[in-house]
């Protein structure tokens, strides 16, 4: 990558935060960049995975190593989906420091540090001392003031209206 690269924060509770930080992957990866995708608290068979997979230069890791919500959690599995958070994101950093990576997403990782399924220490060194050329992308629904006042870019996306309101839950092709 030429020149420095910036910090990009989406989030908000409209569609669409996954959907920016993907698109930004499949831009980066045809112009010969290297992608490095680390999806916190998701596991379910999304349609964009396997797609991203056969693109050149980019890589993904994910899992949240439990089934359903935090909130049904019992501390074993909390320690267990922490722990695969927290690997996966040092996975992500090993690449960066070895220059493997050109843009880093960091797809939920507002929601994994607010949930404390991921190192906030371990997250906020990387964006307080993000390497000059790293593009960095982080998504989350929720707002953490310190990462905004570090970020580049702020995108916050607004639901002014969904069909999950009305019953229609994620459909597959669209949402998944």
């Amino acid at each position: 990558m030429q020149g420095k690269g910036l910090i990009h924060v989406y989030r908000g509770y409209g569609k669409g935060k996954t959907t920016a930080a993907l698109g930004l992957a499949v831009r980066a990866s045809g112009r010969g960049l290297k992608v490095f995708i680390v999806q916190f608290l998701k596991e379910i068979d999304s349609g964009e995975i396997g797609q991203l997979e056969k693109l050149d230069g980019i890589t993904i890791v994910r899992g949240k190593g439990s089934i359903g919500f935090t909130d049904n959690m019992t501390e074993e599995d909390f320690a267990r989906a922490r722990e695969i958070h927290n690997s996966n994101l040092r996975t992500a950093l090993g690449c960066v420091e070895a220059g493997e990576c050109d843009l880093l997403i960091l797809d939920e990782a507002l929601d994994a540090i607010q949930m404390e399924l991921l190192d906030e220490e371990m997250f906020g060194n990387l964006v307080r001392n993000k390497p000059d050329a790293l593009e960095l992308v982080i998504t989350g629904h929720k707002p953490i003031e310190w990462v905004d006042e570090c970020a580049d870019y702020v995108t916050e996306m607004v639901k002014r209206k969904h069909p999950y309101d009305q019953g229609i839950y994620g459909r597959r092709g669209i949402e998944f």
